[in-house]
């Protein structure tokens, strides 16, 4: 099973991130990755294929640094186990997004989203999630709007943490089927 984790702080959540992957280490995975909304309110991305302790070497050569980001372990059920695959899945360079579960009208969604320009470049039903949400703002929905709309489209069962370089200051989590635990500290 996946595990996906997001914090919003008043200084550098990577640390956080990392440690929240850890507690989710006893669930198998083949990837790990994270997206950090940084101080120039600009995405960083870094995903590996491996346990999270690829990731934390990844993270000592490629340091990523914000205030408000996201986190995941991948148990592949789309796609085989690669760098492309692993999450968090980005559109456009300003949404990014971590999920588990299982979008089952993926490629029904991905096929309209073809046809409507967009490139995808996993094997994923993730990536076509970020992909519908940055169709929406594109057509002028608010970041909360264009999630709402998002996953009125989505069959399945699925939890979400999504960030937008539009709105750096929050995490929008939701879920439909998967459990989902929001915190405060």
């Amino acid at each position: 099973m996946c595990g996906i984790v997001g914090a919003n702080a008043q200084r550098d959540v990577t640390p956080l991130l990392i440690e929240g992957l850890k507690r989710l280490e006893y669930r198998g995975y083949d990837s790990a990755g994270i997206a950090v909304l940084d101080h120039d309110k600009s995405i960083q991305r870094l995903r590996v294929v491996g346990k999270v302790r690829e990731l934390e070497l990844a993270l000592t050569k490629n340091p990523v640094h914000g205030f408000c980001g996201i986190a995941h372990t991948r148990w592949a059920t789309h796609g085989k186990p690669s760098e492309i695959n692993a999450h968090p899945h980005m559109s456009h360079h300003n949404i990014a997004l971590v999920h588990n579960g299982i979008i089952e009208n993926h490629v029904k969604l991905r096929q309209e989203l073809i046809e409507s320009g967009y490139h995808l470049v996993s094997d994923t039903d993730s990536e076509v999630v970020a992909h519908l949400i940055h169709q929406q703002i594109s057509k002028g929905s608010t970041f909360l709007d264009a999630v709402k709309q998002t996953v009125a489209k989505l069959e399945g069962a699925y939890a979400l943490a999504i960030i937008a370089e539009n709105e750096p200051q929050h995490i929008i989590a939701v879920r439909s089927g998967c459990p989902l635990v929001i915190g405060l500290g």
